[in-house]
């Protein structure tokens, strides 16, 4: 008598996972307003309703998204051995023509448009490339001089990748981070006591 096959265990982790996956590259590609959760259903090969099912709404997928996106170092590393430097060196790389994306630069642009979106954009900055820059800094306001550096980052990617201005676009790679080295210094150096104003005063 034959029996049949047993019926295969739904391995839920891997589930989560690829509709993970498929949404971040969803979202870097087409922000959180243009991209549908059907078609990151379809990318990640399930239903709608499997979406639904792990992470409860488009906006739950978004903000697991965004924390994918956002945790790994992509130009803030973890160590602060000569971090000007080593900060304008991995900008200057990762902006230069043929470079890899900066996906989560990408994933920013275009979602931010989107209230909705930026809240979660505003939470994972702050919780994984803001905290990561600030713990770096020695000294006082390490999250304001943290998010003013990314600001610059950003500013650059931004000019360099996306509009590719003339100027950025055609620079030299060691002169471009040379640059930007000194206009990182005094954000991220530890601001002596002597510039730093008495309470009150």
């Amino acid at each position: 008598m034959s029996t049949a096959p047993p019926t295969r265990k739904r391995d839920g982790a891997a589930t989560r996972e690829a509709i993970l996956a498929a949404a971040v590259v969803e979202f870097t590609e087409h922000g959180y307003a243009a991209a549908g959760v059907r078609q990151i259903a379809e990318r990640a090969g399930v239903t709608a309703m499997m979406i639904n099912r792990y992470f409860g709404s488009k906006e739950g997928l978004f903000t697991q998204a965004v924390d994918r996106a956002f945790a790994p170092p992509t130009v803030v590393g973890d160590e602060n051995a000569a971090l000007a430097h080593t900060l304008a060196h991995t900008l200057a790389r990762r902006t230069a023509a043929g470079a890899d994306p900066l996906d989560p630069f990408l994933l920013l642009l275009r979602s931010a448009p989107d209230p909705e979106a930026a809240a979660i954009l505003r939470r994972g900055v702050e919780t994984h490339v803001g905290a990561r820059l600030a713990r770096l800094l020695d000294g006082p306001d390490a999250d304001v001089r943290a998010q003013l550096a990314l600001a610059l980052v950003a500013g650059t990617w931004l000019l360099r990748s996306v509009v590719g201005t003339t100027a950025l676009a055609t620079a030299e790679d060691g002169r471009l981070a040379e640059l930007l080295a000194g206009m990182l210094e005094p954000v991220v150096a530890a601001p002596s006591a002597a510039k730093v104003p008495a309470a009150g005063r």
